[in-house]
């Protein structure tokens, strides 16, 4: 087959997958193609220098593999000297900086599992970065709503605020210092021109310990930051198990505990173990239902996840069919407005004890799905606004450490080489074991809701893709938040206006505190979907946002 379907948070990175998978690559290639552009266009929620966790399904193996895409602490950090100099919060600025991983996730899938040469899929970032490209009026919105935060670093405040003003929709954005870093890739690429895997080895040389590397390490040294050059040459992106879970018929495979991927598996658990008809009510989805479950789950998120390296439980614990009961169980048909976690043994054999301790950068998202069925979904991260652009490379190195704690014996304390627990989790699904659909969103704590959402639409509601991804969704934020400084709003609800009003009625009556969204708000989400079934293949991107998306067949915007 040579059909396909391409979703990405941007029309630019929707055009470089396409090249790529009209010129003959795989669903790698033009994700990793993907990835690297928006990157570029992109850059108030993802970095070329962030994290990218991503998930791919082998059509020829039919196996699924993930990949974390977020760098550990660098060695230097210490928990007790943040704890003192700056509270219980990471601060914005160069200190949440964390190893950066996106370079080495791109590399390592294209090496593992592409068929092309970094120079084959990254025409479209470099000249972006190099030649400019329009600025959109989310864009345009996002850096004048943070003006004073770009402002206060000039390396970065020249980028974002060339002649001192936000850049208006329709301007031409430049990132000249950016191109330089790509070019040194690709000229490192260039320089082994027999053997593509070791280009691509040479390529990722050249960040982690070349001529990229020389000036992020001497802008932390003269900055007070804390990578050093062994920070960035020891570093490895880790394979990790995903997570299957089976939901009404299909293999939906999640991330693991280094991100909420495990909140999105339990998740889909409880809502499967609940039944057929406990996420339906009147022949609409049962928010209350959901929001309840949803509750739940960020509750036990907050009491037990973690780096797996460092967490108390096992992680498939939280999975566990007695465990899921309990906590259906304590779904009444009145709001909790912060549940507590489930109680699960320790790994050393005891109960846990623990107290819930109460307390967004953003995102984008790629998912393709090729002929040969091969799946590839990622959720490249990062945002500009909090962090530090290293001078002469355009890049706002990883400040994901926003997502750690500076309280000594937290569960998410940072610690040398641990990694932030991520809220980006890219998930797959398979339908009678053949390749059925990539999906994922920016949204931060929304991530899991829109995306369980736009699920229980398609598989339960009989919507088609696009009434799935269009549908009004729902968020709860009776949890602490991922993001310093991880606030906590019991019993809030927000809702988009154009929700049906009698799942607004049912929801008042039963005690949540209700906030209106604006009908088809970016907060709600920016759903990227490619899916193949009996229709053939279907790409959808989200409204909400600036995404784009394409089949073999179709383009839309």
């Amino acid at each position: 087959m040579n059909d396909w379907a391409v979703a990405t948070g941007h029309p630019l990175g929707t055009k470089a997958a396409v090249r790529v998978l009209r010129a003959g690559g795989n669903a790698v290639d033009a994700g990793v193609a993907a990835g690297l552009t928006l990157g570029v266009v992109q850059p108030d929620l993802v970095s070329v220098a962030g994290v990218a966790p991503i998930i791919m399904y082998d059509a020829a193996t039919g196996e699924v593999t993930a990949q974390d895409g977020v760098g550990g602490w660098p060695a230097a950090a210490d928990v007790h000297q943040m704890h003192r100099d700056h509270g219980e919060h990471v601060p914005e600025g160069i200190l949440r900086t964390v190893i950066p991983a996106a370079p080495a996730s791109w590399i390592k899938a294209l090496s593992e599992k592409g068929t092309l040469r970094l120079a084959d899929v990254a025409a479209e970032a470099l000249t972006a970065a190099e030649e400019g490209f329009k600025v959109y009026p989310l864009l345009a919105d996002f850096i004048a709503t943070r003006r004073e935060k770009y402002a206060r670093f000039p390396s970065t405040a020249e980028i974002f605020l060339p002649d001192g003003r936000p850049p208006l929709a329709g301007d031409t954005f430049f990132q000249r210092d950016l191109a330089w870093t790509l070019q040194q890739m690709l000229d490192a690429e260039a320089a082994c021109p027999g053997d593509r895997r070791a280009g691509l080895a040479a390529a990722r040389a050249a960040f982690y310990q070349g001529p990229v590397a020389e000036r992020i390490v001497a802008f932390h040294a003269a900055n007070g930051g804390l990578l050093t050059a062994a920070d960035l040459a020891g570093y490895e992106v880790r394979n990790e198990v995903s997570i299957p879970v089976l939901f009404r018929g299909a293999e939906i495979h999640c991330c693991g505990a280094w991100c909420q991927g495990i909140s999105m598996a339990e998740t889909l658990a409880m809502i499967e173990a609940a039944g057929l008809d406990a996420a339906r009510r009147d022949g609409m989805l049962n928010v209350h239902f959901l929001l309840e479950v949803l509750k739940r789950v960020f509750a036990d998120r907050e009491a037990y996840v973690t780096d797996p390296d460092h967490m108390t439980i096992r992680p498939e614990a939280l999975l566990d069919p007695d465990f899921l009961a309990e906590r259906l169980g304590g779904i009444s048909d009145q709001s909790d407005p912060l549940p507590a976690p489930g109680r699960l043994p320790l790994r050393n054999g005891d109960a846990d004890d623990a107290p819930f301790r109460v307390g967004c950068a953003d995102t984008t998202h790629i998912s393709v799905i090729d002929g040969s069925g091969n799946i590839f979904s990622a959720t490249p991260s990062d945002p500009s606004y909090d962090t530090v652009v290293v001078p002469g490379t355009g890049l706002s190195v990883s400040s994901r450490g926003s997502q750690s704690r500076s309280i000594p014996g937290h569960l998410n304390a940072l610690a040398p080489g641990k990694r932030p627990r991520l809220t980006p989790n890219p998930i797959l699904a398979l339908k009678e074991g053949t390749p059925w659909l990539a999906l994922g969103t920016p949204g931060g704590d929304v991530q899991v809701q829109a995306t369980a959402q736009v699920l229980l639409h398609l598989l339960d509601g009989g919507l088609s893709p696009a009434d799935a991804v269009r549908a009004p969704r729902v968020a709860t934020y009776s949890f602490p938040g991922s993001f310093a400084p991880h606030d906590v709003h019991p019993n809030k609800v927000l809702y988009e206006s154009d929700i049906h009003p009698d799942q607004v009625s049912d929801l008042k009556a039963r005690g949540h505190d209700l906030e209106a969204w604006p009908a088809a708000t970016w907060i709600a989400g920016g759903i990227c979907l490619a899916l193949r079934d009996d229709n053939g293949v279907q790409a959808v991107a989200d409204p909400r946002r600036a995404g784009s998306a394409a089949t073999s067949k179709t383009v839309s915007g």
